[in-house]
């Protein structure tokens, strides 16, 4: 399935001569945090639900023109850009145009997330590793090396966190096994900094503490 079987056209786009007390009524009845505007079927920006309560009801939305975000994105995108639309405009809803700037509908966040759970990212089993290393010192083809000389195959890894010294890695992986991946990279100086029951080296540290404790208290 493509993304672009998730364009949808339920409602209208709102057009610019709308009287602001119409939309607030389309607004009270639907969860969309935004939704677009247009101007002789030209898209000219989202009109935002929480702007709504300062503007005049017997006013149109082309007289607030310029409260309009112009967020969207293409008909060409792929999901990870039209998740990071979602993400840096705070919306559940992104209008779609094509390359002409023709608007063709839009995407809901709830249909690209579904999406989203159908990436073998998600969707296959696999194991959870999460990883940090120096900025400058982590290797993407490394890390990549690490868990195919284990046998095992990534299904996708990502950057969860950064700073200015460090990175942080979110790894899938399915198949091999864990425990000779977890340790190659330690061998290879990457922290681990998620937890697993299969891991030797921490279970052995357990081990020691609780035989020390033991061995304290006798």
């Amino acid at each position: 399935m493509e993304i672009t079987d998730y364009i949808t056209t339920d409602y209208k786009a709102i057009d610019c001569q709308e009287t602001i007390e119409t939309v607030k009524d389309f607004f009270a009845e639907l969860n969309y945090s935004h939704f677009p505007v247009l101007d002789e079927g030209i898209y000219i920006g989202s009109i935002a639900a929480n702007d709504l309560e300062t503007f005049d009801d017997d006013k149109k939305i082309i007289d607030y023109k310029y409260t309009l975000e112009a967020f969207f994105t293409r008909t060409n995108s792929i999901w990870l850009e039209v998740l990071e639309i979602f993400a840096k405009n705070h919306s559940n809803l992104i209008p779609v145009l094509d390359q002409e700037n023709n608007y063709v509908g839009y995407y809901e966040i709830d249909d690209i997330m579904s999406f989203f759970h159908l990436t073998p990212f998600l969707k296959e089993p696999g194991q959870i590793i999460k990883i940090k290393k120096g900025v400058l010192d982590y290797s993407m083809s490394q890390i990549t090396q690490i868990v195919e000389s284990n046998n095992g195959k990534l299904l996708g890894l990502f950057i969860s966190d950064a700073t200015v010294d460090s990175v942080e890695l979110t790894l899938k992986i399915s198949l091999g096994a864990i425990n000779e991946i977890i340790q190659s990279f330690r061998r290879y100086n990457y922290e681990i900094t998620s937890e697993h029951t299969e891991d030797n080296y921490i279970n052995n540290l357990k081990e020691r503490s609780d035989y020390l404790d033991k061995y304290l208290n006798i």
